[in-house]
């Protein structure tokens, strides 16, 4: 049975999709460890050492830290403004073929066998269709529907492709 739904993507959205796709790989693990890292010597450090360096310290901390997130809110919020696609409504169809998504005159499919993974966040379905792409639905929007699309990926998945929460 097909299961379709309309979205519209707002840049928060899009900004939860780059914080999970940033913060869930080894460069955004290894950048928080680092930027926690460097706060530490600049509190170890205090007082121990010329007040600059401390300071260096802690501003190469809250650099390591907060960059990511305000560069991640901003690209999010260009995305939004320079795509014309994301500026519509997007109509998804998934069934036992793939995933179908239409904007206007134009369609999207993604067979099942093309499907990289598909993943459930908090506020966020992703249905990555390479490492790094994926296709972003909120949740809010299909909460009605989310229980028939995993179902439908968890029957034409292998099983490591799908991590999604009940």
């Amino acid at each position: 049975m097909p299961v379709e739904f309309d979205i519209k993507i707002t840049d928060k959205d899009m900004y939860r999709f780059n914080m999970y796709h940033a913060y869930t790989g080894f460069q955004g693990i290894f950048a928080t460890v680092i930027g926690v890292a460097v706060l530490a010597v600049a509190a170890a450090t205090f007082g121990k050492v010329e007040i600059t360096y401390s300071l260096l310290y802690f501003l190469f901390g809250l650099i390591f830290l907060v960059y990511v997130p305000i560069s991640l809110k901003l690209r999010s919020k260009r995305q939004i403004l320079v795509s014309p696609v994301l500026k519509e409504s997007l109509h998804y169809k998934v069934d036992q073929q793939g995933i179908h998504v239409f904007v206007g005159e134009e369609a999207a499919h993604l067979e099942w066998k093309m499907v990289y993974k598909m993943v459930s966040t908090k506020s966020n379905l992703l249905i990555y269709s390479s490492r790094v792409n994926a296709y972003v639905i909120p949740r809010n929007q299909i909460s009605g529907q989310y229980g028939a699309v995993r179902e439908l990926a968890v029957q034409k998945l292998e099983p490591y492709r799908v991590r999604m929460k009940p």
